[in-house]
Order: C-alpha cells, then sequence, then structure tokens
C-alpha cells in the first residue's frame, strides 16, 4: 500500500473516533416488549466509540448485584467465549476468536472495521480449542484445567446428545464420541453439515442446542453483513436458525431474517426456542434495539429489509416489500448496540430472587453508540413462558472510570452447583455468580 494512501487511512480511521452522533435516549427507553424507535439516523461516518481492552487490574472484578457475590470461577484462559456443562459437573469452555476472513476487510470501511475490532480485543488469533475445567472439591474454583479438543476452527457452540459431542466450528458442524469423566477427546471429529464460511465471514460464530428429545440439533449462522451491502447472494444459509436431522445431516431452515443470532435455550415453562439476536448498525445510537424472542418455524424477523417487525430500512436494495409485510416484530428489547450475545433461563439455579424465573443475557458491549451500552449481564425476568417487567443488572462494572473495557462478558450458563457462569473474553477469565453468604 502507498505511504500516502495508508497515512489517509489512519487519518481517517482516527477521525472515526472523534465523529458521529450520540444518543437521546436511554437505553432503557429501547428495552422491553414495546421500545422506543426513533427516527434513523444515519450520518457521513458511522458512530464509533469504542471501549479500548485493557484486562482486569490484580485483585479486581465485576460488581455482583445484591444478594449475589462473584469470584473467579477460572483465569488466564485465551479468549474464553462460550460455555458449555457437561452431565457430570465439567465445564467445556471455548478459547476462540475470528477465523481468517480476508474478504470481509477489503476496502477502507472493511480497514477501518478490522482496527476497530483490533482496538476492542477482538483482533487477537484464535487459539482453536476447547479447555474442560473440573471443580471437583465444589469449592466454586476450577482445579484441573485440560485441553479438551484442539484444531479447530474458531469453535464456538457445543451441545451434548447421549455420548455425542456437538460442536459448531466457524464452516462446519463436527460430532466426536465422549465418554462421561473424560478430560481430553482425541478421536477425529466427524462432520455433520457444512457451515456458511469462507473468505467473507462477516458474523462467524455459530452456535448449537439440540432439541429435547436429540433428534434434532439447531444451528445458528450470522449474516455475511450489516444489511446485506455484500449483495444477498452473500447470505445464501444465513442471519438464520437451521434445523439440522442429527441421524442423516439434513438441514433446513427453521427462521429466518435474524441478522445474527448466538445464544439459543429452550424456555422451560413453554418449551419453545428463545435466541439471543444482535441487530443492525450505522442509523444512530439508539437504533437498532437487540432482542431476545421466541422462535417460531418458518418465521421471518425483518432482517434485512426491515427491524423490529415491519420497519423498512431503506438503505437496503433492492427491497423487498412482501418480505417486509412477513417480519415478525422481536418478543422483547435488550438495548440498542448492547451486543447481546449469551443466553440463559435460570431452570437449576440457586440465586436468589429476582433471579428464580427468567433469562441471563451476556452483554458484550457497543461499538455503535454514544454513550456506551451493554458491558454487562442481565436478567430479564419471565411469567407463565414470556418477558414480565424490567431487567434486572446481573454483573455490572466491565468499564472503568476512563471508559476502557477491563472485560466483556458473552457466554451465559447454570452449572451444576446453580451458580451462574459467564465467559469474559477480554478478562480472559470465567466468572462465577452465587448466592451471597
Amino acid at each position: 500500500m502507498p505511504k500516502t494512501r495508508l497515512a489517509l487511512l489512519i487519518m481517517f480511521a482516527g477521525s472515526l473516533a472523534a465523529c458521529g452522533e450520540s444518543s437521546t435516549l436511554q437505553v432503557a427507553d429501547g428495552t422491553g416488549p414495546s421500545p422506543r424507535l426513533p427516527e434513523p439516523n444515519k450520518t457521513l461516518i458511522p458512530t464509533v466509540n469504542i471501549a479500548p481492552a485493557i484486562g482486569w487490574p490484580e485483585g479486581a472484578k465485576p460488581i455482583a448485584a445484591a444478594g449475589t457475590q462473584v469470584a473467579a470461577f477460572a483465569e488466564g484462559l485465551d479468549h474464553p467465549r462460550w460455555l458449555y456443562v457437561l452431565p457430570n459437573g465439567d465445564v467445556l469452555v471455548a478459547e476462540t476468536n475470528a477465523p481468517p476472513k480476508p474478504d470481509d476487510a477489503k476496502g477502507v470501511r472493511g480497514w477501518v472495521m478490522e482496527k476497530v475490532m483490533d482496538r476492542a480485543g477482538a483482533g487477537v488469533p484464535s487459539p482453536n480449542r476447547i479447555t474442560l475445567l473440573r471443580d471437583a472439591d465444589h469449592d466454586g474454583v476450577a482445579e484441573t484445567r485440560t485441553v479438551f479438543l484442539e484444531n479447530l476452527n474458531s469453535p464456538f457452540g457445543m451441545t451434548l446428545v447421549g455420548n455425542d459431542l456437538y460442536v459448531a466450528d466457524s464452516d462446519k458442524l463436527l460430532r466426536f464420541p465422549y465418554q462421561p469423566g473424560e478430560t481430553a477427546i482425541t478421536s477425529p471429529g466427524t462432520k455433520v453439515v457444512d457451515l456458511p464460511g469462507g473468505p467473507l465471514n462477516h458474523h462467524w460464530t455459530k452456535n448449537v442446542v439440540a432439541s429435547q428429545d436429540g433428534s434434532k440439533l439447531y444451528v445458528s449462522v450470522g449474516s455475511n453483513s450489516n444489511v446485506g451491502e455484500n449483495g444477498l447472494e452473500a447470505e445464501q444459509g444465513r442471519a438464520a436458525i437451521w434445523e439440522v436431522d442429527r441421524a442423516s445431516g439434513q438441514h433446513r431452515i427453521f427462521a429466518s431474517g435474524l441478522r445474527n443470532p448466538n445464544g439459543m435455550a429452550w424456555e422451560p415453562q413453554s418449551g419453545k426456542l428463545w435466541t439471543a439476536v444482535n441487530e443492525r448498525d450505522e442509523i444512530g445510537s439508539d437504533l437498532v434495539p437487540d432482542y431476545i424472542t421466541s422462535v417460531k418455524d418458518g418465521g421471518f424477523y425483518g432482517w434485512p429489509f426491515s427491524y423490529y417487525g415491519q420497519h423498512v430500512d431503506v438503505r437496503v436494495t433492492p427491497q423487498n416489500l412482501d418480505m417486509v409485510a412477513k417480519a415478525i416484530a422481536p418478543d422483547y428489547a435488550v438495548g440498542p448496540h448492547t451486543a447481546s450475545l449469551g443466553l440463559t433461563f435460570a431452570e437449576g439455579s440457586k440465586l436468589p430472587a429476582p433471579f428464580s424465573n427468567g433469562a441471563f443475557i451476556g452483554q458484550h458491549g457497543s461499538w455503535n453508540r454514544k454513550p456506551h451500552s451493554g458491558y454487562k449481564v442481565i436478567f430479564v425476568p419471565f411469567e407463565g413462558g414470556q418477558p414480565k417487567g424490567q431487567p434486572v443488572d446481573v454483573l455490572t462494572g466491565f468499564l472503568d472510570s476512563n471508559e476502557k473495557a477491563m472485560g466483556r462478558p458473552v457466554g451465559v450458563v447454570i452449572d451444576q452447583q446453580g451458580d451462574l457462569l459467564v465467559a469474559d473474553d477480554v478478562g480472559n477469565k470465567v466468572w462465577r455468580v452465587s448466592a451471597a453468604k
């Protein structure tokens, strides 16, 4: 790259941090079953407000909600992002980051966004492994740590059905044989089905959960762009949740129009599948709220043509008003640009009220909002299988007084003891939230 162009790009990237609009609403305004949706505010230069990743100072930790306490379950990990608890209580943690995706960084916008992600702590190479953590003496700290699976390709979701462990890599769903109690798997994995990947793999994380009878697997696949700017042909099979037949590997689109679904979980009272979805960027600090929603078989949720039901996104060309008319509004907003990723229900939790019936959500934190949003774990109360009331903060304090990120919460899960585990991929820890003693 010529030096003059490089200098201009550096100047442009630096100017982004100082430009863009600011919020006129509170995060709470974009939260709940009927969030406020102001007019879009698309600026020439998008709002960029990075909280630089710095990690936790010695002895520091998040702030736990009243009636609870927080401590490190495991430390010194390498970008821990997602969690899964095995039936014997062992905890699997996916140590992972984005795979190489050279086409995603093309052009000025791609180059700038790559620098933005680097500053936010997302630019390190992927460890490409799953680590097993064991707390055999049940003191709340994992004393055993082993490499459970390695040489993967940006692994994320994990689920066990019988003695088959399924891992969602960034480009395929794999099956591994598992024996209860083992601390490492050395057998090669078997490919169940290819997943959308390749050199343009914008939202690379893939999650997987099993149906309650174990016959089907549900795999989340994020979009390949913000709002289809790479062409709709690049979105084939994306912005969707797949249903995969476990025996044959045959798959179908279970639900679509979900820009970037990550967390998936079964709501214990209704038995419905719920997901946490990151909505679109670059139309203002107050748009569009991320959300959690029940997922209807065959449902279409708007992306890229519309947001939050049938609010048309005029940036998308060609438009498709027939699809807009089919768009389902989500059940519950969780704030604009909060990057809500983790989702688990309180079933089995021993945390005190008000955390007994509802959903825990890991909010990774914003880059496209002034002031910041997210950077915490929240709890959405449920009643009768539906959200009821306002969210409650579970863990806060991930940003320091200078708005730098000491940590960023991602995956959340209830462990065998009824405590909440939280993967912190900037702090390189897994936090354990338990009832205060």
